[in-house]
């Protein structure tokens, strides 16, 4: 029987490390208190299966769709929405009570708003889009001419044509669309939080590293170390390649005050082996893959883990904000 260490615990003892030592930070906008770490990494060999973590579940059905939502390119939540994945509902919302008043729509709860953007196209279309979100930045980068860059399409050509590039990069992080650095009314009302990968062929395997800026360890980033994986796997099939790495580098790590007792509830538990996932071979290109082409096997994972979601990041008001003409 092996004695290597279960990968799991890059994850648990990252989260432990946070608890002992992270320093205290309170957010400007919220007051929310958290405790976080600069520059740490994880790494998984994914012929070890997905490291879709195992001590607490993690939603699968929300990573899968979420990521053909990036992969596809699409900026409107109507698609997560009429899949009953509802993880981006609050920032269309944010932007749509921001403008409330000064265009005369009405007060919606967020069921009520939800529901109109499944079944009203004419409201989705109008209220349920998130521009510059990462699919449009992935696939349709905007050019200063008006045109748009397929960053990842670009990346799945250079790697076809020369497996030894040092380029193969997508970005999300676009300034002149981010925080204070925008023009007056065009700032994200959202964080990009992981807002760049890099793909590196190593011994014949595909590689991924991501930079994820921020990150909330407890909620966000096992959602995270999933979809990555997969998209590792993904690229991987399209190139013909095997997957290699999904390399995880941070930048602020951080744990919430109010996610502290259950992350100890978590770090007691003993990980499960890692599913499989299978990706069919269907999967010639970016622009064929569906969800119902990868399937998910062996998952065996403790209870689930509730806490509550901050809603923080992308535009600060506070500190951004102009004049309410920018609204």
């Amino acid at each position: 029987m092996s004695n290597k260490k279960h990968p799991e615990y890059q994850y648990l003892d990252l989260m432990q490390e946070l608890l002992d030592s992270g320093d205290r930070q309170e957010d400007s906008l919220t007051g929310d208190v958290t405790y976080s770490l600069f520059g740490k990494q994880i790494r998984f060999d994914l012929s070890e299966g997905l490291p879709l973590l195992t001590t607490k579940k993690v939603y699968w059905k929300g990573v899968l769709h979420e990521l053909y939502w990036f992969l596809s390119g699409q900026t409107n939540i109507k698609y997560l929405v009429d899949n009953s994945v509802h993880i981006w509902d609050d920032y269309p919302l944010r932007i749509y009570n921001d403008k409330r008043d000064k265009e005369g729509w009405p007060e919606l709860t967020k069921e009520e708003f939800i529901a109109n953007i499944s079944t009203d196209t004419d409201f989705a279309n109008k209220h349920g889009e998130l521009p510059f979100i990462y699919g449009q930045m992935w696939r349709n980068w905007p050019r200063r001419d008006g045109g748009g860059v397929d960053q990842l399409q670009w990346v799945v050509d250079e790697v076809k044509n020369d497996p030894h590039c040092h380029n193969a990069i997508v970005n999300s992080w676009n300034p002149e669309y981010l925080y204070g650095m925008a023009k007056p009314g065009e700032a994200c009302r959202f964080p990009i939080c992981h807002n760049m990968y890099q793909v590196n062929i190593k011994n014949g395997k595909l590689c991924l590293q991501l930079y994820q800026r921020s990150a909330d360890i407890f909620l966000g980033v096992p959602f995270n170390i999933a979809s990555y994986s997969l998209l590792t796997m993904i690229l991987a099939k399209i190139t013909g390649y095997v997957p290699g790495e999904f390399i995880h580098t941070f930048g602020d790590v951080h744990i919430y005050e109010n996610h502290k007792e259950q992350a100890r509830e978590q770090m007691i538990r003993e990980p499960f082996a890692f599913p499989k996932v299978t990706i069919s071979d269907e999967v010639t290109s970016l622009d064929n893959f569906r969800p119902e082409h990868v399937i998910l096997g062996d998952y065996q994972s403790h209870a689930p883990i509730k806490a509550q979601m901050a809603v923080v990041g992308g535009f600060n008001q506070k500190i951004h904000k102009k004049d309410e003409s920018e609204l």
